[in-house]
């Protein structure tokens, strides 16, 4: 099984918080992690936020930035080439989807179809799953 990890489900791998075993769980079992490119700047950007909003917090999330850093060459990434951005763009109409939200459900779709192994989505964003189901895609059940 291929696990696609939205930045909701990857973040959970590098800061504490609910929700993170489970994905530390799925990862253990998948025979491939992927993501999107994009979700690098997302997860930086989250990472940045919460050190702002939690100052005592800022050592330990840049410890989870380099821990993101040195696990990304091991991820199978997913490029933002022009089928993954159309196809974005006709999700975040019809889901009503956030730009970065129909960005990570058309790379996994993307990847679904270009593969014959089965590929499980994992978000913690309850919108952005219902629409991965909506496309025929398995996804992981969060707490």
């Amino acid at each position: 099984m291929i696990l696609y990890l939205d930045t909701s489900a990857l973040v959970k791998l590098y800061v504490s918080e609910t929700g993170s075993p489970q994905v530390h769980e799925w990862v253990s079992a998948c025979e491939l992690a992927a993501v999107c490119r994009i979700a690098w700047a997302e997860a930086c950007a989250a990472f940045a936020r919460r050190a702002r909003d939690v100052p005592a917090d800022a050592p330990s999330l840049e410890q989870a930035r380099e821990a993101l850093a040195n696990d990304w060459p091991h991820y199978f990434i997913l490029e933002l080439t022009e089928t993954v951005v159309a196809r974005a763009c006709e999700y975040a109409e019809v889901f009503a989807l956030r730009a970065y939200d129909s960005v990570q459900l058309a790379a996994a779709s993307t990847l679904r179809e270009a593969t014959v192994a089965e590929v499980v989505f994992a978000s913690f964003d309850n919108r952005l799953s219902k629409a991965a189901r909506v496309t025929g895609m398995g996804v992981m059940p969060v707490p």
